[in-house]
């Protein structure tokens, strides 16, 4: 095709607006039943305001440092570049820089604050896994988690996840607020101050992956508008799961800083863990892609064991089985 191409984020958007709403009815919900004072509450929504700011600000030096990625020239990553560079142009938005993270873990993620302050970052990993194809579904991805400004929204998130454990934390080693009413005293304000230091946080911390997970659902189906081709998206992430299975990421601060942005998990994900994965279930994520390319091919959505694609330049094939 010829021509920019208009990708707007969809209706999944009022989804986060209402499990921001949810967040916030938690942060107030500890407030009331605790009887914690109004000095403390602002204190802590300050704390959330400031880590949203630098998070969101700084979002490109942070992840990239995190992941000790250096940016490349277009003549050390000339593939890179021209995918990029057309997708980018498809989409009417500023090329991105471009990033190699050392790492044989195959991952990518994208990150900035807005388009004129993004990058994009491979790993070496996935470099060498993915053909041409697959590779442009991945960037495509990536891209859209910039122009869906889904970096705003995952640190808006973390902060007010921050805001409803650090509530939770004062209350258990510090006692409730110092504002005396009915709410201070007997069981209801034994049970308030129970529920805050333990629950809440974990109430708050599955709402963030929930938005995560959102925003991961939006950007492969964006991005695979971009590119006009989900079924290579689908055939990437397959590799790219089964990789870092196999070749995972230590857990670093760095790593754990940046998991949440690369396009699959990059640890290891045993027993509960995957309930607190910060990425939806990779078949799901391909079952979804390949009824969007079904219904982009005009091909009526139905049981389907199996999907081929050809490699770019490859007599071999990738596989997704499902």
């Amino acid at each position: 095709m010829d021509g920019k191409i208009k990708v707007h984020g969809h209706l999944n958007g009022l989804k986060t607006t209402l499990l921001f709403g949810v967040m916030w009815a938690i942060i107030m919900l500890i407030w009331w039943l605790t009887g914690a004072s109004r000095d403390t509450l602002v204190y802590y929504i300050f704390i959330g305001l400031a880590s949203t700011f630098i998070s969101y600000w700084f979002s490109d030096r942070i992840s990239i440092a995190s992941m000790g990625a250096r940016q490349v020239s277009e003549a050390e990553a000339p593939e890179l570049y021209r995918i990029v560079r057309e997708l980018s142009a498809r989409a009417g938005k500023p090329m991105p820089r471009i990033y190699i993270a050392p790492t044989m873990s195959p991952n990518a993620f994208a990150t900035g604050r807005n388009e004129r302050h993004a990058a994009v970052c491979c790993t070496q990993g996935i470099l060498q896994i993915l053909n041409e194809r697959e590779l442009r579904g991945v960037l495509g991805h990536e891209l859209m988690h910039v122009y869906n400004h889904d970096i705003l929204t995952s640190a808006v998130a973390s902060a007010m996840a921050t805001v409803v454990t650090y509530l939770g934390y004062m209350l258990m080693f510090f006692g409730r607020g110092r504002d005396n009413d009915d709410r201070d005293s007997g069981i209801f304000g034994l049970l308030g101050v129970v529920l805050s230091s333990i629950l809440a946080p974990i109430g708050a911390s599955l709402i963030q992956l929930a938005i995560s997970r959102t925003r991961e659902y939006d950007a492969d189906e964006d991005g695979s508008k971009l590119t006009g081709d989900p079924a290579a998206l689908a055939s990437a992430l397959s590799k790219i799961t089964s990789g870092a299975q196999a070749n995972p990421m230590p857990q670093t601060a760095g790593t754990q800083s940046a998991a949440a942005m690369m396009i699959a998990n990059p640890f290891s994900e045993e027993g509960f863990s995957r309930l607190f994965s910060t990425h939806p279930p990779t078949q799901d994520r391909i079952n979804r892609l390949m009824q969007m390319a079904q219904e982009m091919q005009g091909v009526s959505a139905g049981p389907n064991r199996g999907q081929r694609w050809n490699r770019l330049g490859s007599d071999n094939e990738a596989q997704v089985a499902y």
